[in-house]
């Protein structure tokens, strides 16, 4: 019994998430569907990349994901499926799977099967669920497409460094309104050197200067600044959520894709950038 999971922008208003699910059962109905998240900014590689990457570490091998976030396909652009980590990804070849991975996936195939109907409107439903049916009843990618070696590349936005400080941006905020950086720790620890620290992301009162180990180690309503299970910097407040007094993100004034910067040092004396 496959695993097939589903990221897209779909959202939850309408039925095409339940159109992609009803097109899944019906070609192989022993699948077992879950759905990583639907809330996916619309047409956001970088947020969709993000959002996968953490979740699917976590899959046995052998799942097949569907990603459904700018799945339309042209001359320049071809519907992809990719093995990487002993799992299968589904998309189109538009730059979403360097943002994916480090570094380019194990194997990659171009989509050649032929299809019943057409496809152009809705490929997530008619391509790509072909597709991974046909994975999930343990056929293979060459059957269904050919093997290219190079794929399109979208560079994703990394931190900038010099030797007192680091500026990044807000790379993804969560329900709870938790702002998850781009700025990871063996980056942190490489340009810190174990030096005093001051985190900026909005008004100077609200830097942290701290770094703590969980959302736990501050008191009820407290910003808390620490690396997460995936090794990003996020920044928090302890049991703020939307409708109980706001998460980081309302609290702050903080959005997606804002700055966050670290000063090491005498950050008191560190220039603010332009």
């Amino acid at each position: 019994m496959a695993i097939i999971t589903l990221t897209t922008d779909m959202g939850l208003k309408d039925h095409y998430v339940a159109t992609v699910k009803g097109a899944i059962w019906s070609q192989y109905p022993d699948a077992r569907i879950v759905d990583v998240s639907h809330c996916i900014k619309p047409f956001d590689n970088s947020q969709a990349a993000f959002v996968l990457r953490q979740a699917y570490p976590e899959f046995p091998r052998g799942t097949i994901h569907i990603i459904g976030v700018n799945p339309e396909a042209d001359g320049q652009t071809p519907h992809i499926v990719v093995r990487h980590d002993g799992q299968y990804f589904i998309g189109a070849d538009n730059g979403i799977f360097s943002l994916l991975f480090d570094g380019m996936p194990q194997e990659a195939f171009e989509l050649t099967m032929k299809l019943d109907h057409d496809h152009i409107a809705f490929p997530t439903r008619s391509v790509f669920v072909k597709a991974a049916c046909h994975l999930a009843r343990g056929g293979t990618p060459d059957v269904i497409g050919r093997k290219v070696v190079k794929l399109k590349e979208q560079i994703g936005f990394q931190p900038a460094v010099d030797a007192v400080s680091i500026r990044g941006k807000v790379l993804y905020i969560d329900s709870y309104g938790n702002l998850v950086t781009n700025v990871r720790k063996p980056l942190f620890d490489e340009v810190g050197k174990g030096r005093t620290f001051r985190i900026g992301f909005g008004v100077s009162e609200d830097d942290i200067t701290t770094l703590h180990g969980t959302y736990g180690e501050v008191p009820m309503g407290e910003r808390v600044a620490f690396f997460n299970a995936t090794g990003m910097l996020e920044i928090a407040v302890n049991k703020g959520v939307e409708g109980g007094g706001g998460g980081a993100a309302r609290l702050f004034g903080v959005e997606y894709e804002d700055a966050v910067r670290i000063d090491f040092g005498d950050w008191s004396r560190t220039k603010v950038a332009g």
